[in-house]
């Protein structure tokens, strides 16, 4: 039971969680609640919080002051002690990046002094090309036709590979989707509206194919006049009856999965944004515009999906002749 005195009291290691509520309840130390509750975006604050929960089930910190006596040693120790339990390269990197983020707030708000995790060396990056595997023009061909005949669950599955693999969404953007999103119309060409990270809105040219398959879904599913309604819904609640909620990322996530399992490469959902984005450079796309397409910051972020430096037939091992 929680002691109320004591909000971050030791919790066995077997059920230790540092959750948004056990967050929350550092209300001695409201730079630390204003740091997270200031994480809007679900995804974010989810790698956040396991982050540093890791960090205080390393250190064993078990009340909020004890944050302002760690040092450089301490995360130089946390560091090792990653690597040492085979965590790659981007995942301490994130894990420091979260650290410091909340470092970062306590010495705006006065609360430490400085920031013990400047100046630990941080591991370089694994590679340019990411770990994303990206499909082929034919294994892509293959996972678009995979979900057959005319039922409501294969029109929407088909629907949402195509907006998947066309548009280079996150599982999270797709997600979000109202039908009114798919209704949106500049200079005259369809787009999508894409409620993107960071609270970034982009609107997205909507490729005919896809379009195609989402009307014929909606025709069947009865819902295109639900504007603000989920655009893409679980097949049992398809109705206004479920609050015109959507699909999940895990349902999304675990379509992919099923789909590609069945044709013998089994991937997850990011690998159609991958998948979009290195075709889209295949094909002679501008890289800066790939950029924007994905709804990046940065430009090398983007690199990391240009996979065209990894085409097997452009390797010299075909070169070679005896």
């Amino acid at each position: 039971m929680t002691d109320p005195q004591n909000p971050l009291q030791k919790i066995p290691s077997e059920s230790r969680l540092l959750t948004a509520e056990a967050f929350l309840r550092l209300s001695d130390v409201p730079p630390e609640v204003e740091w997270f509750a200031n994480l809007t975006n679900k995804a974010t604050r989810r790698a956040y919080e396991n982050a540093i929960r890791d960090f205080m089930q390393f250190t064993g910190i078990q009340q909020a002051d004890e944050f302002r006596v760690v040092t450089r040693a301490h995360v130089i120790a946390w560091r090792d002690d990653l690597v040492r339990r085979e965590r790659n390269g981007s995942t301490i990197r994130h894990r420091l990046s979260a650290l410091a983020s909340l470092f970062d707030y306590l010495c705006e708000k006065n609360a430490v002094t400085h920031n013990p995790v400047k100046g630990v060396k941080r591991p370089k990056n694994d590679s340019l090309e990411g770990r994303t595997p990206a499909l082929g023009d034919h294994q892509a061909r293959k996972l678009l036709n995979a979900p057959s005949g005319a039922t409501l669950r294969t029109l929407r599955d088909k629907a949402i590979l195509a907006t998947l693999l066309y548009h280079a969404l996150r599982r999270e953007e797709l997600c979000k989707l109202k039908v009114k999103d798919f209704k949106q119309e500049r200079r005259g060409v369809p787009h999508l509206k894409v409620a993107g990270k960071g609270g970034k809105t982009r609107y997205v040219p909507l490729h005919p194919a896809a379009g195609g398959l989402i009307h014929d879904y909606l025709e069947l599913a009865g819902h295109s006049a639900d504007d603000t309604g989920a655009l893409f819904r679980p097949v049992s609640h398809n109705t206004k009856s479920n609050g015109g909620k959507g699909i999940t990322p895990d349902g999304i996530y675990k379509l992919v999965r099923a789909y590609s399992t069945e044709l013998g490469f089994t991937i997850g959902a990011h690998s159609l944004r991958a998948t979009a984005a290195t075709n889209a450079l295949d094909h002679q796309a501008d890289i800066a515009k790939v950029q924007e397409w994905l709804g990046h910051a940065n430009i090398a972020t983007t690199r990391i999906y240009d996979h065209r430096k990894t085409r097997p037939e452009d390797s010299p091992t075909f070169k070679v002749s005896y």
